[in-house]
């Protein structure tokens, strides 16, 4: 079993001391899904929504949230980005997912910052068309694979935690 790194021997909060580290290349990619209505689904694809363009305005809330993760997840801390990168796929008539992969050079990585993108997007979307669907859901966001560091390689299992509630 692993040490909570975020608390000192005497169990107050404190930033991990990555001074001694290398610095590497690090990256993190993560998901999360957004089950909808097809025909909000539609709506989105064919650009028909009152607020604008939903996935580039979600894409660059995104974005924006990798440089902000420090100041919204408690110790933290703050990383210069590489890269930061907001994809999109449609696996079923009324699901959207979303696929974040960030990179940079430091002595930490950057799970949280693949993670809360991932986060903000999902949430963006939901914003920006709850007005025709206030049944959107957020499934599902994990971290898919992270490099760099003295952890090393995490790549998930593609057999772990299949979607099917997509199915439902």
């Amino acid at each position: 079993m692993s040490e909570f790194t975020h608390f000192s021997p005497d169990g107050g909060s404190r930033m991990v001391d990555v001074g001694s580290k290398a610095v590497t290349h690090r990256m993190g990619r993560a998901e999360g899904f957004l089950l909808m209505q097809p025909e909000t689904l539609r709506l989105i694809l064919d650009q028909k929504l009152a607020k604008g363009d939903v996935l580039e305005v979600a894409r660059l809330a995104g974005i924006m949230a990798t440089k902000r993760t420090a100041n919204l997840i408690p110790l933290c801390h703050i990383l210069p980005l590489n890269r930061a990168d907001v994809q999109y796929s449609f696996p079923e008539v009324n699901s959207v997912r979303v696929e974040v992969c960030v990179s940079t050079e430091a002595k930490t990585g950057v799970e949280m910052e693949a993670l809360t993108a991932v986060s903000v997007t999902c949430l963006t979307i939901y914003d920006m068309c709850k007005s025709s669907d206030r049944s959107m859901e957020i499934h599902s966001i994990r971290l898919l694979e992270k490099t760099g560091g003295r952890s090393g390689h995490f790549i998930r299992n593609p057999q772990e935690g299949t979607n099917s509630w997509l199915q439902s």
